[in-house]
């Protein structure tokens, strides 16, 4: 007699019903990764428009006052992008896991992450001084730099996923 095989986390991942509906239903993956999409539409292009901000464009516009006005964009979209990322990581998961477009990805959403809050805690504190009319400090630029490197990395990496 066989002893039966004990499943992996992954496999209990895959075999839950919300991860096999979303390989099962036809129109299912597709409207996650639509809403997914749309809301890394909005995550990045908040985050473009203060980085070029930072990057010395539009010196018109008060740094404080854009951060005030992109951030909770940033932030609502991030709520919409990780629950959508973990049900179309749940229907592939062990594919995924594999992926060395998927893991590059992930580091580099962590990279992206650590940029910012250094930003934020550090660097932002002295923003009084160079907030309007005047070229951020090159510090700043670097972050933002980084910032814009990152993120179109992290999509380049997610268009990869398909292909990889």
């Amino acid at each position: 007699m066989q002893a039966a095989a004990v499943p992996t986390p992954l496999g209990v991942l895959e075999a839950m019903p919300l991860a096999v509906a979303m390989r099962q239903e036809l129109w299912l993956y597709p409207a996650v990764e639509i809403v997914h999409i749309a809301g890394l539409a909005v995550l990045v292009g908040s985050i473009v428009v203060l980085d070029l901000r930072l990057l010395g464009f539009s010196r018109s516009i008060p740094v404080s006052a854009l951060t005030r006005h992109v951030l909770p964009w940033t932030a609502a979209a991030f709520m919409l992008i990780v629950p959508t990322g973990l049900l179309m990581f749940t229907a592939h998961a062990a594919d995924f896991l594999t992926n060395r477009a998927f893991q590059l990805k992930l580091l580099l959403i962590m990279l992206a992450g650590v940029n910012a809050g250094l930003f934020h805690v550090g660097t932002y504190r002295s923003v009084a001084l160079w907030d309007r009319d005047t070229a951020p400090p090159a510090r700043v630029r670097v972050h933002a730099a980084v910032s814009l490197l990152l993120w179109f990395s992290v999509i380049s990496c997610g268009r990869l996923l398909a292909y990889l």
